[in-house]
């Protein structure tokens, strides 16, 4: 087609492009996101594609991730709204037929909160989606994101339109106050950064997204740029139009395949219609996005580290007063934002800045994108408003902690982040407050964990990850975090000393004070933290070599509850080194009927797992001491 190179235009087509998807009276929108299609998404849609073969009247959408991922493949059949989970393609032909052709809800495939509880059919109604506030994820399960023509009939570049129509300073200024706060992890204000770069001294600027998205059990960034990835597109643009921009690129994990391949098809389409390129609409902008795959260096998350990567250099941090705005690529004025801060640009220019500050706090406004993982009932990808309460995100939203166990901590922020106790679960989730409770906003991971989960074991699992991560340039965060994991490592095999809290909590702060970049400054956030709430929990691991959560493996023993043994021999058939053995008829005490061998038990978990009776009994047997407290004041 011939590029769009007016307002008017964009208009007329965003026009045509609606009348064309109106046309459908039934739309079906399967999730097609990362964790369904572990599940079988891509088997499901070739059932569908197979069965709807032929019939004008139905559109088929590959959508973008839903996210509900605990309970897909989801399909969504419109107008009827109806959500059906856990869909196999043995489902298809009775969803055609009966959803499709005669307006039926199948409720074997309906949403239910727990065993035997209330069902929910439409997506508005299941209270994982009725507690959300969805801006950026709005469109994930409406439109498929390798279709530019379907993010254009839902308003797509209407902001860049609006936004090229505008002084630069017009824009710079609805940015500024609506106090949109990068969702990358800081939460540095949006509009001052812009300003910044836009007035630093340089000949060239350049406009930056960093997709470089690696803490564990975090997918933000990567849904968004597989579900919408034309809303990023647009947003630097209109950051481009803003700032002054010359170039830009992309910086995105090499391990997200689906997301690289969807933002370059996305980059291939904006070129097409005229929305990147020479003289985008008109405006006199030449600007376009460059694709550069990170090598999955978790420390190339930080700015600086960032842009020597996508120079081609090792990815190594510069001094904290180094700004990027003045000197980053290349040592040229930069402005740098993550997927989700790039997302919301174009809302805020269509909706204006007032509309923004709506939502939210009056610190941290708008909403913002979380992974929710971990030991909760509905794991996924949720957005919220700012100023939501973690109780609100994890039992009305999460359904609550899985099987029913007790709630112990949430860490947010990923690695660096904090872990907070269930006194904090009435803390509103802002920037500022989850700062000052020893934890961060970060970029939006959420790990829930129950009675059972070790906050000694969490600390060192983090602690052993930026190690690993780390790049070693500064000695405080290369030798600092080695010192605190060889702690954390002995007091988790009942070897630790009274004494060691207090060094942990010297080498915390000494580690957070003098490194050099953001990985190393919030790298002991995990050891202050817990120790800061769950101090009992490390003095019964030194004073008691008990581990209350029953996970270190050098404190707990495994047995087999004769009451609850059937016999079935499912755990001696898994345990990979035969420790497991049937007891003779007789040597039997108390009915029992298998045993397991201290000795040969590597306490892997494996029987536990499989054992269906839950007969596997998981023990920390305390070697007490008496008064195990009476020395707290002093190791603090």
């Amino acid at each position: 087609m011939p590029k769009i190179e007016t307002a008017e235009q964009v208009k007329r087509f965003q026009e045509h492009c609606k009348s064309a998807l109106d046309r459908f009276p039934i739309v079906v929108s399967l999730c097609n996101g990362t964790a369904c299609c572990a599940m079988g998404a891509k088997e499901l849609a070739a059932a569908f594609e197979k069965e709807l073969a032929g019939d004008e009247s139905v559109k088929f959408i590959k959508s973008g991730c839903h996210g509900f991922c605990e309970v897909g493949p989801l399909v969504v059949v419109r107008p009827l709204d109806v959500v059906y989970q856990r869909v196999k393609p043995d489902d298809v032909p009775e969803i055609v037929d009966r959803s499709l052709r005669h307006n039926e809800v199948i409720d074997r495939l309906l949403y239910r909160f727990g065993d035997g509880g209330k069902v929910f059919a439409k997506e508005g109604e299941i209270p994982f989606y009725s507690n959300q506030s969805k801006v950026v994820l709005a469109l994930n399960s409406l439109i498929d994101p390798y279709s530019i023509d379907d993010y254009l009939a839902y308003g797509g570049y209407s902001a860049l339109a609006r936004a090229l129509e505008m002084t630069p300073d017009a824009v710079l200024k609805e940015i500024t106050d609506a106090n949109l706060r990068g969702r990358g992890g800081g939460g540095f204000d949006a509009g001052r950064k812009w300003n910044s770069c836009r007035t630093a001294a340089g000949e060239r600027r350049h406009i930056v997204c960093n997709a470089d998205e690696g803490d564990p059990g975090a997918f933000m960034d990567e849904s968004i740029l597989e579900g919408n990835p034309h809303s990023v597109i647009e947003g630097m643009v209109i950051g481009a139009w803003a700032i002054g921009g010359d170039d830009g690129f992309i910086y995105i994990r090499n391990e997200y395949p689906r997301a690289l391949k969807a933002f370059g098809n996305a980059l291939k389409q904006a070129r097409e219609y005229g929305f990147l390129g020479e003289n985008i609409l008109s405006s006199g902008l030449d600007f376009d996005i460059k694709v550069s795959r990170g090598g999955g260096a978790f420390v190339c998350g930080e700015s600086s580290a960032l842009f020597r990567s996508l120079e081609g250099e090792v990815g190594e941090p510069r001094a904290k007063y180094v700004h990027s705005v003045e000197r980053g690529y290349r040592d040229e004025p930069t402005n740098l934002n993550n997927v989700e801060t790039w997302a919301n640009v174009p809302h805020i220019i269509n909706r204006g800045a007032e509309w923004f500050r709506s939502t939210g706090t009056k610190d941290s406004p708008g909403t913002k994108v979380f992974s929710l993982v971990g030991k909760v009932e509905n794991t996924g990808l949720i957005e919220v408003p700012m100023g939501i309460t973690l109780r609100e995100i994890i039992f009305d939203i999460g359904g609550g902690i899985k099987g029913g166990k007790n709630f112990k901590a949430v860490q947010t922020g990923g690695p660096s982040g904090g872990c907070l106790p269930a006194s904090s679960l009435d803390l509103p989730v802002d920037f500022d407050v989850l700062t000052r409770a020893g934890s961060m906003m970060g970029s939006g991971g959420m790990i829930v964990m129950d009675e059972e989960t070790c906050v000694v074991d969490v600390a060192k699992y983090f602690t052993d990850f930026l190690i690993e991560e780390s790049c070693g340039k500064c000695l405080p965060c290369r030798e600092g975090l080695m010192h605190m994991s060889g702690i954390l490592h002995r007091i988790t095999e009942g070897k630790g000393k009274p004494e060691d809290l207090r060094r942990l909590v010297k080498l915390g702060d000494a580690v957070a004070a003098a490194s050099l970049c953001g990985l190393g400054v919030s790298a002991p956030n995990p050891v202050l933290s817990s120790i800061r709430y769950f101090e009992d929990e490390y003095l019964a691991h030194i004073n008691e070599h008990r581990c209350p959560g029953s996970v270190c493996s050098a404190l707990i023993s495994y047995h087999i509850d004769p009451a609850m043994c059937t016999g079935c021999g499912t755990c001696e058939k898994v345990c990979p080194v035969d420790a497991i053995k049937p007891v003779p008829d007789e040597e039997r005490k108390d009915g029992l009927l298998r045993e397991i061998d201290a000795d040969v038990c590597e306490k892997c978990s494996a029987c536990k797992e499989v054992c269906p009776e839950e007969a596997i009994v998981v023990e920390s047997p305390a070697v007490t001491t008496e008064h195990y407290r009476e020395n707290v004041t002093e190791m603090r």
